[in-house]
Parts: C-alpha cells; structure tokens; sequence
C-alpha cells in the first residue's frame, strides 16, 4: 500500500504519493523538490506530531491565561 503524504513545503502543500519500502527514507516532492522523511509507521507520525508542542504551551492552555 502507497504512503499519502502532504508536502511540508507551506508554498507548495502537494499530495505526495510514496511506496510502502520508502517509510524512513528522504523523497523528493515531485512538484517543489523539497526534500522530505517518510515516517516509519502511522503510528510514529502521531508521536512527533505530539512533540512538536513545548511544555509550557501546554501548561498555559490547563490552567488558562492569567
């Protein structure tokens, strides 16, 4: 089964089509040519997404702004 992805690239945004045995390799965007990781699984995808949010950004959005 192919990997769907969206182009990081903010200017570009393409759908990006990869195979199955490219999941933890760089590929090219085929319409910007930024270069780009396949996550290793769906799962993983989750996870970074996740981490992308700093600490104290979640504590202001628990407690509210003083």
């Amino acid at each position: 089964m192919a990997v769907t992805m969206i182009c990081p690239n903010l200017k570009c945004g393409r759908t990006v089509v990869a195979a199955e045995s490219a999941r933890g390799k760089v590929v090219r965007c085929a319409h910007c040519q930024i270069l780009f990781l396949v996550p290793r699984d769906a799962a993983s995808a989750r996870e970074d997404k996740g981490a992308e949010v700093p600490p104290a950004a979640e504590d202001t959005k628990q407690r509210g702004r003083r």
